[in-house]
């Protein structure tokens, strides 16, 4: 074996093709192992970036999860148990309040977005897309009927952008009795228009009867003229 002084750094051992030893210091033994591993086919088997990052990913979201169970009382089990109630309040929630509306009086939220149409124009049209299945339509021409009557009944004062909202809060003052109703309506009205809600023929039909019954209903007196409070 040969030694070297100082720094100098122990040579590797190596044999030629004659079996004569061969005497290489570390540092080119390892550039030349280096060279050697970055040939392509040791490589063919690795994981592509995509896969890389993935597990890098689970990796993390393993580390996560397991912290949070480790400071969660009850472990994995008491965290399960917490995200499956913290999911059901948020259901609860959303299935209580319904899809978020736009705010009331935004541009664009006006019941009338097509020019002025008398109340008989939007019951034909209602009744034509409610023979055909257009629920979401018919909703809505039913409800622009119900407001434009009210103001063709002078109980409502006309007043371009109102919104359904206001339109059932001002008539609900002079027809207190359907208020509740009215109320509803516009709801409905809102979820189809704005909240991408589905209308079917029932809604329909109970915004069709609350047109009717308005037409047979008599204001009261103290807020009939102007549709306003007294």
């Amino acid at each position: 074996m040969t030694f070297t002084g100082g720094a100098a750094a122990a040579p590797t051992r190596l044999r030629a093709d004659g079996d004569t030893p061969v005497d290489i210091s570390r540092v080119p033994a390892r550039e030349a192992a280096e060279r050697e591993l970055s040939d392509p086919r040791y490589h063919e088997n690795d994981p592509n970036l995509l896969q890389r990052g993935l597990s890098r990913f689970w990796e993390w979201l393993d580390d996560l999860f397991g912290a949070a169970s480790g400071a969660t009382p009850g472990g994995v089990l008491g965290l399960v148990v917490i995200v499956l109630v913290v999911t059901a309040l948020v259901a609860a929630l959303w299935w209580r309040l319904g899809t978020p509306h736009r705010t009331p009086g935004a541009t664009g939220d006006s019941l009338f977005a097509d020019g002025p149409r008398t109340a008989r124009d939007h019951r034909t049209a209602a009744a034509r897309h409610a023979s055909a299945g257009r629920w979401n339509e018919a909703v809505q021409e039913r409800m622009r009927a119900i407001v434009r009557s009210l103001e063709e009944r002078a109980l409502l004062e006309p007043r371009p952008g109102r919104t359904a909202d206001e339109a059932a809060a001002e008539a609900g003052r002079s027809l207190p009795a359907h208020a509740d109703d009215l109320r509803l309506a516009a709801r409905v009205f809102d979820d189809v228009t704005y909240g991408g809600r589905t209308a079917d023929e029932p809604a329909y039909r109970r915004l069709e009867a609350l047109d009717t019954a308005l037409e047979r209903t008599r204001p009261t007196l103290d807020t009939a003229s102007t549709g306003t409070p007294a």
